[in-house]
């Protein structure tokens, strides 16, 4: 592959925490944040208010700016794994579309035709070939470079329309109303669905104190949030426990409670964590608790 003359970024797709590669191959993009503040450069101004770093405005403005039409993309994850190599198509871009990838706003976007995928499995190099810290940097390792230089790409990949992204249409809100509705055409009764939005209120309001002033523990997020929004659906503290066998919070069809008889799997996740692996989590429990978990 030419890569003379190129100027060449690494762009992170996440971290081992949270990965979001697969989203930025599928969809031919590469993504920066946050971007609840609006488009680049009206959101420096709010940044800055709200006291985000002037490293990471910097680390946007790169994005936003200093990346070009025609420069290539690394995508790496760690300092070790390469995911992605391919050619930046078009402007920087503002997209509703990203505005919640695993709870992080990253509606900041660059169009990428990827040349080459690692999809089942990265290309790795040594500890800190890649560089640590900032979401979009130059790349300076030669060991990369000459990776990127041996790849041989089908002449067609070069040409190739980048796919066409979804149409974000927003929807207003769903109504109390219409949970109330839908729930009583479901059989529930009246007082039971009066109680459960009452819950709710509370939580929402919980919700929003933990997120002004400290964010709850896993625990705390159990405890009050999960169990207190699972009571008010109906289950009973005899058919609920709190870490069964290594699960979060394990639900039970019948009684006594046994890994026979647990039937629900809830994997919960401190708040800002990524919920990514949640699923898989909670998945890899049905090996030891057995099959037919609802998960």
């Amino acid at each position: 592959m030419n890569i003379n003359n190129k100027v060449i970024w690494q762009q992170a797709a996440g971290d081992t925490d949270r990965d979001y590669s697969d989203l930025c191959l599928k969809w031919d993009v590469i993504l920066n944040g946050p971007g609840y503040a609006g488009k680049w450069p009206e959101c420096k101004l709010p940044l800055k208010k709200n006291h985000w770093s002037p490293r990471k405005i910097s680390d946007l403005r790169r994005f936003c700016e200093d990346v070009k039409e025609g420069d290539l993309i690394v995508l790496r994850l760690g300092t070790t794994d390469i995911l992605g190599v391919g050619e930046v198509v078009g402007q920087y871009q503002w997209l509703e579309e990203f505005g919640d990838v695993d709870g992080w706003k990253l509606q900041h976007v660059r169009r990428v035709r990827w040349f080459w995928k690692g999809l089942n499995k990265a290309k790795k190099f040594p500890a800190y070939s890649l560089k640590l810290g900032d979401t979009t940097q130059k790349l300076d390792s030669k060991d990369v470079s000459e990776w990127i230089k041996s790849l041989d790409i089908p002449k067609e990949t070069f040409g190739r329309n980048i796919v066409e992204l979804p149409s974000c249409k927003h929807k207003s809100p769903i109504t109390y109303e219409e949970i109330s509705e839908y729930l009583f055409d479901q059989g529930v009764a009246s007082n039971s669905i009066k109680h459960l939005l009452r819950e709710i209120d509370e939580l929402i309001r919980i919700a929003k104190w933990y997120k002004k002033f400290q964010n709850p523990s896993e625990r705390e997020t159990i405890a009050y949030l999960v169990v207190t929004l699972l009571r008010a659906l109906g289950w009973t503290p005899q058919k609920m426990a709190i870490e069964w066998s290594n699960v979060d919070l394990a639900l039970f069809d019948r009684l006594p409670r046994s890994d026979g008889s647990l039937s629900v799997v809830v994997e919960a996740k401190k708040k800002d964590k990524s919920c990514l692996t949640a699923q898989s989590q909670a998945q890899s429990y049905e090996s030891v608790l057995g099959s037919g978990l609802n998960i």
